[in-house]
């Protein structure tokens, strides 16, 4: 018997049918040439094959007499066929589109808790890939009380292999014959030995906790706008959030979209930019949020702020709970530049490292719980019925995380997969999560929204992509001749005809006496703005360079005889 950690278990006691507390993603696979028979079949034999390798898919809870602290895992086997079901995908296209709807569609419907806290749908009826291959998608749930991000990736580890032909496993020991069961005694003692440990750990780590919260608390309100008030303060300091109409009591009623981006590329950005992944995928978002919001309104003139689960996983831990606490980013969707906007990320996400860095070892995932259930459980749906998130203050818009995956290409049965987009939970409060994880040479959004309150969610997730071309175009830090390895040779050309032409006329401009008169300057700066353009868009190569020595020694030559 293993009892739930006070995080894990809240996951449970906050689930409602508004609020099913399952994570997962959306997969596309490919099946190999030649492939017979149904999918689900060749799936269920793979996992059962894998289900050694797989603990958390071989466990249930066993609840406490009266709900009085956290449940407990204890071993189960899993019935495949009811955990690996099929569905069809109704008559049309068999696109994206159309699986969107499908998950949006099973997202809503809450797992068994008397099973263990997962299933697969396989999705029939997908359109074939351009070689005629077929294809099937897999949508997965896993209880967000079982796993966090980094524990669902170590899971994927266990049942996808990196070649066709699937890895052979070491041979499984027998499992048990008959159902475990604990008897009354047998939890209460375990709980009531799990409470003491826990308030002994409480009472250990009291005085080095108060020492950095006391630490951090000081830095951080130097460092914030809102204290300080100040117009100087850190450029990227947090604020409270806007209220928008994410931030509403959500319905049973879901709404799922994706959206890819090139992941090699984006690391050049990043480089160029001199910004992390995570920078520009919050830049992403942001940006495709400051267009969504601009076109449906209202834009809030203040900077929307996600909420970013921050791992606090040991390197090398891959233990199926979850250790992951929430921090605050403004995503400076105030800012029109969209330079300025990634400025502002870029220190948004510095001030909150350094922050977490500090708060990191302390952070909780694990608290006394008797009572709890009782009142989280409570809580959830009062505020359900009462609506209270229609009016309490907004502390963040949207979640936004970001989980690293796989950087080759796997296969599940034999299949390969294309793409996986995430899937993830929304709250009362927060109508919009945007989860994205990297696959091979792709990085994969998901975005899950309520339907009433965010109905256009396809087009958001088109948005982040209209947003990657803006990240295109944003000039870089780094110098003209390396960024220009990769253009053409026609477009190197202008460009660095240009930026001669413009170095030769601010030259030649400077040798004019000051004070110049205003249309001095206004000449001088047309003449540098547009001339340099217009020449070395028309001029041949052969002559750029006499072009620009003929140009700037008649300049020299007529602001020399003026000063005379």
């Amino acid at each position: 018997m293993k009892q739930l950690s006070g995080l894990d278990a809240s996951f449970l006691y906050i689930e409602t049918p508004e609020m099913p507390m399952h994570v997962g993603a959306l997969h596309v696979f490919e099946l190999p040439a030649g492939a017979r028979g149904r999918f689900v079949n060749a799936l269920r034999r793979h996992i059962a094959a894998r289900l050694p390798a797989a603990p958390v898919l071989r466990r249930k809870l066993a609840w406490m007499p009266l709900n009085l602290a956290n449940p407990a895992w204890v071993e189960a086997e899993p019935e495949l066929k009811q955990h690996i079901v099929e569905v069809q995908l109704p008559k049309g296209r068999g696109d994206m589109q159309d699986l969107e709807a499908m998950v949006a569609k099973l997202h809503v419907e809450l797992l068994d808790r008397s099973r263990p806290l997962w299933k697969f749908h396989v999705i029939e009826g997908v359109a074939p890939g351009p070689t005629g291959r077929k294809r099937v998608a897999m949508y997965t749930q896993l209880h967000h009380a079982a796993v966090d991000g980094q524990a669902a990736v170590a899971l994927a580890a266990a049942l996808f292999d990196i070649t066709p032909e699937p890895r052979a496993l070491a041979p499984r020991a027998a499992s048990r014959h008959k159902p475990f069961q604990l008897g009354m005694a047998e939890m209460l003692s375990g709980a009531v030995v799990n409470q003491v440990q826990q308030l002994a750990q409480i009472v250990r780590s009291l005085p080095s906790t108060v020492g950095t919260l006391s630490s951090a608390a000081v830095q951080t309100v130097a460092r914030s706008r809102l204290v300080t008030g100040k117009a100087g303060a850190k450029e990227g300091a947090l604020t409270l959030a806007p209220r928008t109409r994410l931030n509403a009591t959500v319905s049973a009623e879901r709404a799922f979209a994706c959206a890819s981006v090139p992941l090699l590329e984006l690391k050049e950005l990043g480089q160029r930019h001199g910004a992390s992944i995570n920078d520009l995928v919050l830049w992403l978002c942001s940006t495709a949020l400051r267009r969504h919001f601009g076109k449906h309104g209202p834009l809030p003139r203040q900077s929307l702020v996600a909420a970013v689960p921050i791992s606090l996983r040991v390197k090398g831990d891959t233990s199926a709970d979850n250790q992951a606490s929430i921090t605050l980013v403004s995503l400076g969707t105030h800012i029109a530049d969209p330079e300025r906007r990634l400025a502002h990320i870029k220190a948004a996400t510095t001030s909150m490292k350094a922050t977490v860095g500090r708060l990191k070892s302390i952070l909780p995932t694990d608290f006394p719980s008797i009572g709890v259930p009782w009142l989280m459980e409570a809580a959830a749906s009062l505020i359900g019925r009462t609506r209270a998130a229609d009016r309490i203050p907004a502390l963040a818009n949207v979640a936004i995380s970001n989980v690293p995956g796989p950087a080759m290409p796997l296969y599940l049965a034999g299949a390969r997969m294309l793409s996986n987009h995430p899937s993830s939970i929304i709250v009362h409060g927060m109508a919009l999560n945007i989860t994205v994880q990297s696959y091979d040479e792709s990085i994969d959004f998901g975005l899950m929204a309520c339907a009433r309150a965010l109905p256009q969610v396809r087009e958001l997730a088109q948005a982040v992509g209209v947003a990657f071309d803006d990240l295109r175009a944003l000039p870089g830090a780094e110098d003209d001749a390396d960024a220009s390895q990769d253009m053409p040779v026609g477009t190197v050309a202008r460009k660095v005809l240009g930026n001669a032409m413009g170095q030769a006329l601010r030259s030649a401009a400077g040798a004019v006496p000051k004070p110049m008169s205003r249309a001095a300057r206004s000449a001088r700066d047309a003449l540098e703005s547009n001339v340099g353009k217009a020449v070395a868009a028309a001029v041949p190569r052969i002559a750029r360079q006499a072009v620009v020595q003929s140009v700037a020694g008649v300049i020299a030559r007529k602001s020399t005889a003026r000063s005379r």
